[in-house]
């Protein structure tokens, strides 16, 4: 079955999908009405919708000016998209948010706020300063497919940072981080630089570093003394910021389809490129988990809203002194806080942050708080403690599905480069019924260029007619393309999947190489055209 047919097939998703619906229903039933009682969305995040539920899985793209995010978007999406533009100067100055679409299309962004199957609608409190500089892209895109990639403005360093970009951009980008599934933190090994902007970017992040993977990119314009400084100094400057037990991962990578330069650590370059292409590759299967994680997190941050707005509603006198009152409730509120914990026994990390509360307390009249509510807080206590609890069965028969992503996220093109199965065979693979055995009347495009291609062939040693993968393999490999390239290049080429490759499917391998060192994208299935000859009728048969 191709990978196109497998994602196609509402089958595949049924699990996920029933997750999803159990989990919007009991929003709208338990946690909502609490919501709107307690008028959470004027202190916290907005309400949820049904596109909240029901969104792919996002991939936010950030970090500072040329760090290479456009350009690993365009790696990932394998194409090019409107909008993009690469250079070492900043070039992207807007929120992308890159979607799938029938055809190409692109929205702008005070549209996508009125649109209900869009999960954007509570942008509009940033207002048209951000709205002039957000947009969603449509492409059909066969990975965007399965999940959307968000390409946000470069940070600029302290020398570039100027003028006011006219809208609270960490405000933005805590709005996306509250929503998506993976943050991606790009890096340049060249230009290392901590601006004001960037840290508070990074403030903008606290709470969500479970969601964050850091990326040192352009890791083969450095050599390996040079990489193990910047790393060493990435990882004090990330200890300083995030002041967490853990430390974060920092993947070292070149990503981007073209040649990497030469560099001693180009092995480690390939590893790691696997790690974070399979970490992404799982978000479509780790989405209900993530939304189900979202759900009680924000469940407990309700619970306890409940009881501070009640305690003050308490608190505040009748009649006189309400003025000095407030002010004196909001500056105990740590106080209240503790005492709240105490006799609720409510955990502390459930709590919001003290002082952002103290700041919207200001503004709100105490007189129109609602006292505690036990019918409501009977409800949210058998969502946290008994409903969340039968959906966990859906959740572990989700995990038997197992997919891969197209493109360079395929889990089974990654795996031909693994060295546990160069062991075995290094580059056999499942047989595909790929559809692209039709018999083609036209002469076979690769033709023109077979005496330089046989030439090559020859050279290295092929017997009885053929190369053995591990040929292939050191061959392609000195071309520098990356490991991902290099894998999906061997599919398209070993047409009847025997692991070898005979003359001409070799000179295919090589006209697709010299394609993609010209700068063109990689077909998606090999067209007709470039099926060889010799085995057109027997692809033709086997589809039959």
């Amino acid at each position: 079955m191709s990978i196109r047919r497998l994602w196609s097939n509402p089958k595949t998703l049924g699990d996920v999908n029933m997750v999803t619906e159990e989990l919007k229903s009991l929003y709208y039933r338990r946690l909502l009405p609490i919501e709107k009682y307690y008028s959470f969305h004027h202190f916290h995040s907005p309400s949820y919708e049904d596109a909240d539920f029901d969104n792919k899985p996002m991939v936010l793209v950030m970090g500072q000016y040329s760090t290479g995010k456009t350009t690993f978007i365009r790696y990932l999406i394998e194409q090019d998209f409107p909008g993009s533009r690469v250079g070492p100067e900043p070039t992207t100055d807007c929120f992308t948010a890159l979607m799938h679409g029938e055809a190409e299309e692109t929205t702008p962004g005070n549209a996508l706020t009125v649109d209900p199957k869009r999960p954007f609608r509570n942008l509009d409190t940033f207002g048209n300063s951000f709205l002039n500089r957000f947009q969603c892209v449509q492409l059909p895109n066969q990975l965007l497919e399965s999940i959307s990639i968000i390409d946000t403005p470069g940070i600029l360093t302290a020398a570039k940072r100027r003028l006011s970009r006219g809208y609270d951009f960490p405000a933005v980008l805590r709005w996306f981080a509250e929503r998506v599934d993976r943050i991606i933190l790009l890096f340049d090994s060249n230009k290392l630089e901590f601006s004001d902007e960037l840290t508070r970017a990074f403030g903008a992040l606290f709470g969500f570093e479970e969601k964050l993977r850091v990326v040192l990119n352009k890791a083969d314009a450095v050599d390996s003394q040079q990489l193990m400084r910047v790393y060493g100094a990435l990882m004090w400057s990330l200890g300083k910021v995030f002041r967490t037990p853990e430390i974060l991962r920092v993947y070292i990578g070149s990503f981007w389809s073209e040649p990497r330069q030469v560099c001693s650590h180009y092995r480690l370059i390939a590893l790691e490129e696997e790690d974070l292409l399979a970490d992404i590759r799982n978000l479509p299967r780790n989405a209900a988990v993530r939304k189900l994680n979202d759900l009680v997190k924000r469940a407990r941050l309700v619970r306890a809203h409940a009881h501070i707005i009640s305690h003050l509603k308490q608190e505040m006198p009748t009649i006189f002194c309400r003025r000095s009152k407030k002010h004196e409730l909001i500056y105990q509120l740590p106080v209240i806080f503790t005492k709240i914990q105490q006799q609720h026994h409510i955990p502390a990390g459930d709590f919001p942050d003290c002082t952002k509360m103290q700041e919207k307390l200001l503004g709100q009249n105490f007189s129109k708080f609602k006292p505690l509510k036990p019918s409501l807080m009977a409800s949210l206590d058998k969502l946290l403690s008994s409903d969340i609890a039968k959906v966990m069965p859906l959740l572990q028969q989700q995990e038997l599905r197992k997919r891969s992503l197209p493109s360079v996220l395929d889990g089974e093109l990654m795996g031909t480069f693994r060295p546990e199965h160069h062991r075995r065979d290094p580059f056999k693979e499942p047989p595909k019924d790929d559809g692209s055995g039709e018999t083609d009347p036209d002469e076979w495009a690769v033709e023109k260029h077979r005496p330089k291609y046989d030439e090559i062939f020859h050279n290295l040693s092929p017997r009885q007619g053929k190369l053995s993968g591990a040929k292939v393999k050191e061959w392609m490999l000195s071309t520098l393309l990356p490991n991902s390239v290099l894998a999906h290049v061997w599919r398209l080429s070993d047409v009847d999947g025997d692991g070898m490759l005979d003359g001409e499917e070799f000179a295919l391998a090589v006209h697709l190489i010299e394609a993609k060192l010209e700068g063109h994208w990689l077909p998606r299935e090999l067209p007709p055209h470039l099926v060889p000859p010799s085995k057109r009728q027997s692809a033709g048969n086997s589809d039959a």
